[in-house]
């Protein structure tokens, strides 16, 4: 389909319509980015403005964007779309995110050097340097002796800028692959040292873990990055005052939820930062520099939403994600002969099918609308107050059925016998603070090491709404990886999560 005020083609961008009519079609999806049909490029030179004419060598990739949607697959991506047509529309369709529309796309298998099951920290060591290694370490060899140079850091010593966003804790694997190399992904006091001690240029969104050490007895991180050079916020107000030649920015987000994340999208207030303005924010810091940047971004909590089965609130981060996809998007359209763009995920979460037993062949994913706060929303603002303020021998289940209604959207009165039976089983467990790991096998299969209630809560909500999980855990199903931009043919085909790095050095001209 040929978008409205094509006149000509791109040179690059596979030279052909293809990306243009991607562009044009991602933005008119505005269900899940509020976004005109305007073909980007005709937007571009519609408003007059003047663009960097900086030119990066023939067919080199001057901007690139990583999109990693942490544990996130197609299921994830499936759910979401289908999420968004049930929303707008009756009719057995696909509502598409902006993403999906890339001209071009790939499955990505994600095995590790010692499991068909990779963690964020070995799948991020493949993408980020081309090298398997074992589940939990990152950027070293499997005998943890080597250490990898990482794709962030080549484009650094190639003088580009680097940013590096995610909504989980910078310290946590998938930011870290970019810039750290320790044997245990758990080491986040030196994972945060290391950040420091990378020189990039930004680094925004999620908290610290242990910015002070485990024991709270180290050099505070924070002071070493303003000792660094590094401009420090962590309010809006100060966030939005940032400025071209602001220098290096460290700027973590002002509302901070469980391990110190950004809030889930379905609880994010609307006054505060978004995935989107983080992406937003480090484009407007980085473009102007004559070699280019290099920017990383993972929606984080993709994957912790699907660790608890928890639909929901992994449809609204995909949104989310997709959301600051867009913006790389936006700015693609003033440079369309040097932006590459990938999105891909680092694994699969939780098993995730659309389908249950249940209900057979029917789904209804507008039931998921209904819900209106994460699992850790639910147990931060009414379960644990709950549990705290009332004696187990007289805690009923009755007592919370209108916070659960008013959370999630659950007819309880709809729910059968069987379902009733679950809850209050499950409301007993958590009465009993039967939830500390390690769990008994039943229990964890039952509810995998969280809430016995939420957990059994969302469980029900999805099983209603048509979504099925297997498990607590990653999965060994390939991703879908899908690009746009110089050098986007490269992205095609069936190829291992290590090939990500080799496709990247090589759209980026970095000569390695």
């Amino acid at each position: 389909m040929k978008p409205n005020g094509t006149t000509k083609e791109t040179k690059s961008y596979g030279r052909s319509r293809g990306y243009a009519a991607c562009l044009g079609f991602s933005i008119a999806l505005t269900v899940l980015a509020g976004l005109s049909g305007m073909p980007l490029w005709a937007k571009a030179s519609a408003d007059g403005t003047q663009r960097n004419t900086a030119v990066a060598p023939a067919g080199q990739a001057k901007y690139v964007f990583l999109f990693i949607g942490d544990g996130m697959a197609m299921a994830q991506i499936s759910a979401t779309e289908v999420y968004a047509t049930a929303r707008s529309s009756k009719d057995i369709t696909i509502t598409r995110l902006g993403f999906t529309r890339f001209p071009v796309s790939g499955l990505t298998t994600t095995y590790d050097a010692g499991t068909f099951i990779t963690d964020s920290a070995s799948a991020i060591t493949a993408i980020a340097t081309g090298n398997k290694t074992l589940s939990g370490v990152l950027n070293m060899d499997p005998g943890k002796t080597r250490r990898f140079k990482t794709i962030a850091e080549y484009a650094h010593e190639a003088g580009m800028k680097v940013g590096i966003v995610s909504s989980v804790t910078l310290d946590h694997a998938t930011p870290a692959g970019f810039f750290a190399k320790v044997p245990s992904r758990s080491n986040y006091y030196d994972i945060a040292v290391q950040m420091v001690q990378s020189g990039f240029d930004y680094f925004a969104g999620g908290g610290l873990l242990q910015p002070t050490g485990k024991n709270k007895d180290q050099r505070d991180v924070i002071q070493m990055a303003r000792d660094a050079g590094y401009v420090y916020v962590n309010t809006k107000a100060a966030f939005n005052a940032l400025k071209p030649g602001a220098g290096k920015v460290l700027a973590i987000n002002g509302t901070l939820q469980d391990s110190g994340s950004m809030p889930y999208e379905l609880d994010r207030k609307d006054d505060d930062l978004s995935l989107a303005d983080y992406t937003r924010k480090g484009i407007e810091l980085l473009q102007d520099h004559p070699q280019g940047f290099f920017m990383s971004v993972e929606g984080g909590k993709i994957d912790w939403a699907c660790h608890a089965n928890d639909a929901g609130a992994a449809i609204q981060d995909v949104i989310a994600f997709d959301k600051a996809v867009k913006v790389a998007l936006d700015f693609a359209q003033a440079h369309p002969d040097e932006t590459l763009i990938i999105v891909t995920g680092d694994h699969e979460t939780g098993g995730m099918t659309i389908g249950f037993a249940g209900t057979q062949y029917d789904t209804f994913f507008d039931k998921v609308a209904l819900q209106k706060k994460s699992f850790i929303a639910f147990n931060d603002e009414i379960l644990t107050p709950y549990k705290k303020n009332t004696p187990k021998a007289q805690a009923k289940l009755t007592d919370l059925i209108p916070a659960i209604q008013d959370a999630f959207g659950l007819d309880y009165a709809g729910l059968s016998d069987f379902q009733k039976e679950q809850l209050a089983f499950a409301f007993q467990r958590s009465m009993g603070d039967e939830i500390e790991r390690p769990v008994a096998e039943d229990q964890y299969l039952l509810y995998g090491g969280y809430e016995p209630l939420t957990v059994k809560i969302t469980q029900i909500m999805n099983q209603t709404a048509g979504i099925g999980w297997t498990s607590y855990a990653h999965t060994g199903v390939p991703v879908s990886t899908f690009a746009a931009g110089v050098h986007q043919e490269l992205f095609s085909g069936y190829y291992d999560n290590t090939d990500i790095f080799r496709k990247l050095v090589s759209a980026m001209n970095l000569g390695l």
